[in-house]
C-alpha cells in the first residue's frame, strides 16, 4: 500500500510540473518576464529611423524624482565637512546564496557587474580615494585586492575568482577589514561596504565584540542585503554610523551602490583639519628601466618616481612603499575641488516662466540645444540655473550635477565679461 500511494503523489507531482510548464510555454523565469512585458509594443519609429519608447512620462518621472533626491542632497549637506580621502573595502558574498537566481541571471553575476560600475564611478568622484576588495565563501574571507587605485586591476581580479560555494561569515570579514584598515593613517576616511546575499552568518565567535571593535577604531560599515532585512546587519549599520538597506532589483541594487560613491559626510572625530604631507612624482620616461617598488618586479617604460625618496610606483594615487609620502597629482587635487563646493541645485521652471519659452532664445536648452516644447507646442518640464537664469532640460540637469559639475550657463558669462570690460 505505501509503494503504491508513494507512486500515486509522484504521478500527481509530475503531472502539476507538466501543466505549470504547459502554461509557462516552456521559458525560463528571466524569459516569461519579457514575455509578459512586451517591451518591444512600446517602441515606436521617429523621422530619423531610430527608435524611441511611446510613452515618455514614465522616463520624465524617473528623471525628476532623481533630481529631486540629488537636489534634497546638496542642501542637506551642503555645510557638511566631507571626507575626500576614502579608504574602502568591498565585502562581496560569494556563498552558496550568491548562486541564485531571482536577480537574472544570478546574483553573483548582477554583484560582479554593478561592482564594476561602481568602481570606476567612485573612481571618478574620489580621485585621492583608495579601494580594496574582500570576498567571503566557505566561511572564510579572503583579501582578493590591496588598497589601490587602479580600477582596471580590480577589475581583473574580481572577473577572475567568481564562484560559489558555502556559508557566509560577517564576523570574518570584519576581523579581516579591521585588521587591514588600522594601518591606515589617522587622516584616512575608513569604509566598509558590504554586498550581502545570504540570510544568515556562521561565525567562529561573538560578532558583537567584533562590531565594537570596527566602531572604536571609527570604521564606517554599511552593508546591502539582496535578500531580506537581517537584524545583525541593522545594528552593525547603525553602530559604525553606516547605512543598510535591501535592493527589491536590478535597477534598485545598482542605485543603492551608487549612493556610496560620493563622499559621506565625514565623523565628528575626524572632521578636525589637519595637514597632510603630499607628493607629486614625476612621470618616467617611456624607456626607462627600474624596479617596481609595488610589485618587486623590474618594468620599463610607464611609472612615477617618489619626490623624496626616488622609488618608482605604477600607479597614482597611492603610498609610497619606501617612505611612506602620499603620493599624488595635480588633476587628482582639481577633481576633488567639486566637492568642497558643489554646485548649486537647479529650480523648476515656474508657470511665467514655462510662458516665455516660446520665444526663441529661450524654447532650447542651453546645454544640448534640444528643444523644450513638448508635443502640441506646449512647454515641457525643464529647469533653470539660479544665476544665470539659463534653461535646461532634465537630462541637461543631471549631467551637469552628476559629471560636469559646472553650469555651461554661468561659465558662458565669466568668459564673456572680460571682453565687455575691455571694451568699455
Amino acid at each position: 500500500m505505501k509503494n503504491s500511494e508513494r507512486s500515486r503523489l509522484n504521478g500527481e507531482a509530475e503531472e502539476e510540473d507538466d501543466e505549470e510548464e504547459n502554461l509557462n510555454g516552456g521559458l525560463e523565469a528571466w524569459e516569461r518576464s519579457y514575455a509578459d512585458d512586451r517591451s518591444w509594443e512600446a517602441l515606436q519609429e521617429d523621422e530619423s529611423g531610430f527608435l524611441r519608447p511611446i510613452d515618455n512620462s514614465a522616463i520624465y518621472h524617473a528623471q525628476y524624482r532623481r533630481r529631486l533626491r540629488g537636489r534634497s542632497l546638496t542642501a542637506a549637506t551642503a555645510r557638511i565637512q566631507k571626507g575626500l580621502i576614502r579608504y574602502l573595502y568591498i565585502v562581496i558574498d560569494l556563498s552558496r546564496a550568491a548562486a541564485e537566481m531571482d536577480f537574472r541571471p544570478s546574483r553573483m553575476a548582477v554583484v560582479a557587474k554593478q561592482v564594476e560600475a561602481f568602481v570606476r564611478e567612485f573612481f571618478y568622484q574620489n580621485p585621492l580615494s583608495q579601494i580594496g576588495l574582500v570576498t567571503v565563501k566557505d566561511g572564510v574571507a579572503n583579501c582578493l585586492t590591496d588598497l589601490g587605485g587602479s580600477p582596471e586591476s580590480h577589475i581583473k581580479a574580481l572577473m577572475g575568482k567568481l564562484g560559489c560555494s558555502g556559508d557566509s561569515s560577517i564576523q570574518n570579514a570584519l576581523d579581516l577589514v579591521h585588521g587591514l584598515l588600522n594601518q591606515i593613517p589617522s587622516y584616512g576616511h575608513r569604509e566598509v561596504l558590504i554586498l550581502y546575499s545570504a540570510l544568515s552568518t556562521c561565525d567562529p565567535g561573538d560578532i558583537m565584540e567584533t562590531i565594537q571593535k570596527c566602531k572604536e577604531s571609527k570604521i564606517r560599515c554599511s552593508v546591502i542585503g539582496l535578500s531580506a532585512e537581517m537584524f545583525i546587519c541593522k545594528h552593525l549599520c547603525q553602530e559604525t554610523g553606516g547605512t543598510y538597506s535591501v535592493a527589491l532589483d536590478e535597477s534598485h541594487s545598482k542605485e543603492l551602490i551608487l549612493e556610496h560613491a560620493p563622499p559621506p559626510p565625514a565623523i565628528a572625530e575626524f572632521a578636525i583639519a589637519s595637514l597632510i604631507k603630499m607628493g607629486f612624482p614625476q612621470r618616467a620616461g617611456e624607456g626607462s628601466i627600474s624596479i617596481c617598488s609595488c610589485h618587486k618586479e623590474v618594468k620599463v617604460g610607464v611609472g612615477y618616481t617618489c619626490p623624496r625618496c626616488k622609488a618608482r610606483v605604477c600607479e597614482l594615487p597611492t603610498e609610497c612603499r619606501i617612505c611612506g609620502l602620499q603620493l599624488v597629482s595635480s588633476p587628482h587635487l582639481a577633481r576633488s575641488y567639486h566637492h568642497l563646493f558643489p554646485i548649486a541645485p537647479f529650480d523648476e521652471a515656474t508657470p511665467s516662466r514655462l510662458n516665455d519659452l516660446h520665444n526663441i532664445s529661450r524654447s532650447t536648452c542651453f546645454g544640448c540645444q534640444q528643444s523644450l516644447l513638448a508635443s502640441g507646442n506646449k512647454a515641457g518640464l525643464c529647469v533653470a540655473c539660479p544665476k544665470c537664469k539659463k534653461h535646461f532640460c532634465l537630462e541637461c540637469d543631471i549631467y551637469i550635477h552628476e559629471s560636469l559639475h559646472n553650469c555651461p550657463g554661468c561659465e558662458s558669462l565669466r568668459q564673456s565679461n572680460p571682453v565687455v570690460a575691455n571694451e568699455g
